[in-house]
């Protein structure tokens, strides 16, 4: 009456937990009994592990057979412990040799014929089984995906049947190999957006620091489309950074292909979306378009239209870099380093200051259309950036604009030099890291006093005076810099 042990991992976020399956055959009334705090879906893999078995011609003896998940006090979700259990009774009768299985943590779902399904977070299991210096066993589907979480020993299986012939020598699987990465997806450039330089260089200043953008103007005018030119600005994303957002993206089931995410992601939901779609959560705990949008651009068009506690969420994220969900079951910290980007008209009619078409509920048609965007997530907002409509004989000429490739070029100058002087973007920088000579001082105390900024809106001001000085490649930053990062405070 031997136990048989199995390694897989329980996730919570994108972290792997290791986990043990223990699998006993003993004695007593035929019975199939999973314990260990496992949810639904777990329970009900001894209904496909039995046909899977079934299918290969393989018949569970008359005894009771126990399947233990330890550590018993974490819950156990999800459909990828199938592999694992069937594994495990697969060496408990002695069919598979445990101590090749004790080399390897599994990870998959069996259908009923037999054959392994991909899962989500196999990054992760690839990341953890390196952590324990063990191999993986994952879906077939699945192998050139798991590579990307380290240099391990992979066994990719199509089926349950390939699996066991693997292990009794009789036909070895081949290691898994790297998929071509995709071929970039085109962007709009900025040099079809016509007119509107002053947004433009507030986008390129935005995209050189890392700063957080609104853009105000009526509707029509384009600042959507000077939205989605964002990521067009911004550099490859490093190797840190991709594995961050590719494991992210594989936790939630969203990695279309098994290549590592390169660019920078740009994340658009609309702005009925709840604040648990924001934020992350649900019965499963996953990630929101906050988290989503790690180490990329989260565009929310239409803002004072988004729900108020989908706005205040983004508060923590937008000073931490991170979103902590609590539930009763469950506590969970996922990445969200996001660059906030967004878009509003003016007023609820949309035509403040346009002669023609302005309503007649001025002032109070602005103020309660602002009111429902609060004073704390404004100040969080870096660059307010006013867009006004172009005649329509500017949208009739050629248009002669910068490409975005050479603003680009800029972008990526200006951040190597942040990174070389603090190691950061300067939308992270602190209020001692900054020189300023007499000058400068005087004019951001009496810019503080007559625009009532808050702490938090002083040091704002200055990372993006920095970013500006940064671009203009100068030694420390000047008057000309504070001066024009005031102009982007402006409600």
């Amino acid at each position: 009456m031997s136990i048989t042990r199995v390694n897989t991992f329980a996730f919570s976020g994108i972290d792997p937990i290791p986990v043990e399956v223990q699998v006993q055959i003993s004695r007593g009334l035929p019975a199939f009994i999973i314990v260990g705090l496992a949810d639904k879906a777990v329970t009900e893999s001894r209904e496909r592990v039995k046909a899977a078995l079934t299918s290969m011609g393989l018949a569970l003896p008359p005894k009771r057979i126990l399947v233990n998940l330890a550590p018993a006090d974490i819950l156990k979700e999800g459909t990828h412990y199938d592999l694992p259990i069937a594994v495990g009774i697969l060496s408990a009768l002695e069919i598979i040799p445990e101590e090749e299985v004790f080399h390897y943590v599994a990870i998959g779902e069996l259908s009923l014929d037999g054959q392994i399904c991909p899962v989500n977070g196999v990054i992760s299991a690839t990341i953890g089984s390196s952590q324990l210096e063990k191999g993986l066993i994952c879906p077939h589907a699945q192998g050139s995906e798991a590579l990307l979480g380290g240099d391990i020993d992979i066994l990719a299986a199509k089926s349950l049947l390939a699996l066991i012939q693997h292990f009794k020598g009789q036909q070895i699987l081949i290691k898994p190999a790297f998929k071509p990465i995709a071929s970039r997806k085109k962007t709009l450039d900025l040099s079809e957006v016509k007119g509107m330089e002053s947004t433009k260089r507030a986008l390129e200043i935005a995209a050189a620091g890392g700063h957080s953008m609104l853009m105000v103007g009526p509707p029509g005018c384009g600042k959507s489309m000077v939205a989605h030119c964002m990521t067009g600005l911004l550099p490859d994303l490093t190797l840190t950074e991709s594995l961050e957002t590719t494991r992210i993206y594989s936790s939630a089931g969203l990695l279309s292909y098994a290549a590592p995410i390169q660019r920078p992601p740009f994340r658009a939901p609309h702005h009925s979306a709840s604040a648990i779609a924001i934020t992350g959560g649900g019965t499963k705990v996953k990630p929101g378009e906050i988290s989503l949008a790690h180490h990329g651009v989260l565009f929310l068009d239409e803002l004072p239209e988004f729900s108020r506690n989908a706005l205040e969420s983004l508060r923590q994220p937008l000073e931490t870099g991170t979103i902590s969900i609590a539930r009763a079951t469950s506590h969970i910290t996922y990445p969200a380093k996001f660059q906030l980007l967004a878009a509003m008209n003016p007023c609820r009619c949309g035509y403040l200051g346009d002669i023609e078409r302005e309503c007649h509920r001025i002032p109070r048609c602005k103020e309660e259309y602002w009111r429902k965007i609060s004073g704390p997530l404004l100040d969080r907002i870096d660059i307010i950036a006013h867009v006004e409509s172009i005649s329509s004989k500017e949208l009739t000429c050629p248009s002669k604009g910068e490409k975005s490739e050479s603003i680009a070029i800029r972008v990526k100058k200006a951040r190597k030099l942040q990174y070389a002087r603090q190691n950061t973007l300067n939308n992270e920088l602190s209020s001692v890291q900054f020189k300023l000579n007499h000058d400068v001082t005087t004019m951001i105390e009496n810019a503080s006093m007559q625009l009532r900024l808050s702490n938090r809106g002083m040091l704002r001001l200055l990372r993006v005076a920095q970013t500006i000085a940064d671009l203009d490649h100068l030694v420390e930053i000047n008057v000309a810099s504070i001066a024009e990062a005031l102009n982007f405070r402006q409600r």
